[in-house]
């Protein structure tokens, strides 16, 4: 008898430990395109590099290929080539934000989902995940929080991620030169109107609710958010958006000047308009250093005729084509297009701190009032003050000078803009937490929100210092995302009543240790920084 419970104790045990299940059979799904085989980890079914579209260069993308038999996807899939590719890093920031760069190819339309249930009936919120780094860099792999299996099995939602074409494979507007052309000044986009097609089309093989799926992306992917809430085309697509960090204020660059860069192009790489399809065959590094060289002179020439420049440089991005995105993204016609989906918004409280990129990290009080002075001159004195009077509660003397301001007013101005519409809600946080890694001076630094969001806080040691304060704070976020994924409202049990955002009641939820609900408590920061 003795021996019988012990030999049922240790299976208990293996069942207990048993985290993964792998074989020909395991986790087999069906897409219209063909079967798929994933894996199960944690109980969580896991799918990674699926073709969701094909594409030949600077063409719209198509619909993939079927395929016999059962494709394997257990592993992630190519990312889109750089324009300049990663040959060092910097080892202490690497450290921290613990990237995997991934192997490139053009061919690079994949997808990556996370479900706790295939076939089974039920209707699961999506939460449609697309990666930053711009328009220009990045992938659905480059960071440890990106992984979806924790937040799937948390909030029985399915979590879906892509790559998609960037930088000038997503953005050189050929379209002076033929049909075949019409499209690639925005493809990159269109990418990623396929992949939402494909999960459309195909979510519910994966347990997911092809009438309940929330877009949301951080920095570039933020920004790709509101691209998307422009286009006509993604109309319906989606039910929800989330902008972490993302909300750039800058108009894009209209037809005639993308089509200008594009015969830039054409003239570095010597094609002639009427052999353009040569393109096809240029290689990626030749094409880019082309790409390069057109941006410079097109940069040079708006600044000549005193046209404002993007606050990064002029790069690749989404243009005004009249087309596929008809309209600048704060336009009345662009706000009404997706007036009835809510919107959760936010940034985090330091973005791209001057201390960690000037090596003043542990400087004096001294030291920074000269920085501030140096920056804002005879405005030095007030611009401190509006600091204090948004963040009363700072000692470190770099908490001065690391106040984002770049990122947080176009959030602001986004959230006072959608409301005003008096449709779907809108919902603004803000996120203070701390890091303490490297001595705290990686504080809530870009991107320091999203391990929290995706609740992969042991993933994120790197970044995040693996505290059960950080445990507990990721707690509280992922609730938020994940009732906003289910039903347009972030707030959950375990934090404070978060009402709606409007311009008199600027209700902002504070991401910290204590989180709480203020109104907007730095206006007048923004209105110095910003000349008014």
């Amino acid at each position: 008898m003795k021996q019988i419970i012990n030999c049922i104790f240790l299976l208990c045990c293996l069942s207990a430990t048993a985290q993964l299940e792998t074989g020909a059979n395991v986790a087999v799904a069906n897409t219209e395109y063909g079967e798929v085989r994933g894996y199960i980890h944690n109980s969580v079914y896991t799918y990674k590099g699926i073709p969701y579209a094909q594409a030949k260069r600077f063409e719209a993308p198509q619909k993939p290929t079927p395929w016999q038999g059962v494709r394997s996807s257990m592993t992630y899939g190519p990312v889109a080539p750089l324009t300049d590719p990663t040959t060092s890093v910097q080892d202490e920031s690497e450290f921290v934000y613990d990237h995997n760069w991934g192997y490139t190819s053009e061919d690079c339309l994949r997808m990556n989902i996370w479900t706790k249930g295939i076939a089974d009936g039920k209707k699961r919120p999506v939460m449609f995940w697309i990666h930053g780094g711009g328009f220009t860099a990045g992938s659905s792999e480059e960071l440890p929080s990106y992984d979806g299996e924790n937040l799937s099995k948390k909030g029985d939602v399915v979590v879906v991620s892509i790559n998609h074409r960037l930088n000038i494979l997503g953005f050189l507007d050929l379209s002076a030169y033929g049909d075949k052309y019409k499209h690639s000044a925005n493809i990159s986009m269109l990418d990623i109107v396929a992949a939402l097609q494909w999960v459309k089309e195909n979510i519910a093989n994966f347990g997911g609710d092809p009438d309940n799926i929330t877009i949301f992306g951080q920095s570039g992917g933020g920004a790709k958010v509101n691209t998307l809430m422009a286009m006509p085309s993604a109309k319906g697509l989606f039910q929800k958006a989330v902008n972490e960090s993302g909300a750039f204020r800058m108009n894009m660059m209209d037809k005639a000047t993308t089509q200008a860069i594009g015969a830039a192009v054409l003239k570095e790489l010597n094609i002639q308009p009427d052999q353009v399809d040569n393109i096809q065959n240029i290689p990626y590094a030749q094409l880019s250093a082309a790409g390069k060289k057109a941006l410079a002179a097109a940069a040079a020439q708006m600044k000549a005729a005193g046209k404002t420049l993007p606050p990064f440089g002029l790069s690749w991005g989404p243009s005004i084509d009249g087309d596929d995105i008809p309209y600048e993204l704060f336009s009345t016609e662009a706000l009404n297009l997706s007036k009835d989906v809510p919107l959760l918004i936010g940034t985090v409280k330091n973005e791209f701190m001057p201390s960690l990129f000037t090596g003043m990290s542990n400087a004096s009080a001294d030291s920074v009032n000269n920085f501030i002075k140096t920056r804002y001159g005879a405005k030095a004195d007030a611009y401190i003050a509006a600091v204090k009077a948004a963040y009363p509660n700072d000692t470190k003397p770099t908490d001065l000078m690391d106040v984002d301001a770049m990122f947080r007013p176009g959030a602001v101005f986004e959230a006072n803009a959608k409301s005003a519409l008096n449709a779907a809600p809108v919902y603004v946080y803000l996120f203070t937490w701390q890091s303490p890694v490297m001595d705290g001076k990686y504080k809530a630094v870009h991107c320091m929100e999203l391990p929290f969001v995706f609740n992969n806080i042991a993933r994120c040691e790197n970044m995040t210092g693996g505290t059960k304060e950080a445990y507990a704070l990721a707690e509280k976020v992922s609730d938020a995302w994940i009732n906003f994924a289910r039903n347009g409202n972030p707030n959950a049990k375990s934090l404070p009543n978060w009402p709606a955002y409007n311009s008199t009641n600027t209700a902002t939820m504070h991401f910290d240790n204590k989180c709480e609900v203020k109104p907007q408590m730095d206006k007048a920061l923004f209105d110095l920084v910003n000349g008014k």
